[in-house]
């Protein structure tokens, strides 16, 4: 289940979004933290497993045509694609009638949105 960041899950957001490469920078993360705070266009949701606890991270950038998946980050034992699959597919009801799309090194998950549970 996704719920949209909100400043009091900031420090598990960090957490979560410290696992990517990009944002292992202390100056890095907070800034994207901002950005997503700032702006209408950039969007960050935490992803709860069946047992609500926060396992993952999304970032979007919303356009007027699209709602781009920037990036998906997952806790150890969760990094399955079942669970990026599952993100993809949250995102998708959570924005009906918009297209849904990814940066290319996600591209490889949208195969996976019309079979169930892989």
């Amino acid at each position: 289940m996704l719920a949209e960041y909100k400043k009091d899950n900031e420090k598990t957001a960090m957490g979560l979004l410290s696992y990517l490469p990009d944002f292992k920078n202390l100056q890095n993360l907070q800034e994207e933290i901002q950005l997503n705070r700032d702006s209408d266009d950039f969007k960050l949701y935490l992803y709860k497993d069946n047992h609500s606890n926060y396992i993952g991270v999304v970032g979007t950038q919303i356009n007027d045509r699209f709602i781009v998946v920037r990036y998906i980050s997952l806790a150890a034992g969760f990094r399955e694609k079942k669970y990026e699959v599952d993100i993809l597919r949250d995102l998708i009801k959570a924005h009906p009638g918009e297209k849904v799309t990814t940066v290319p090194e996600y591209t490889y998950l949208i195969k996976y949105l019309d079979k169930p549970n892989e």
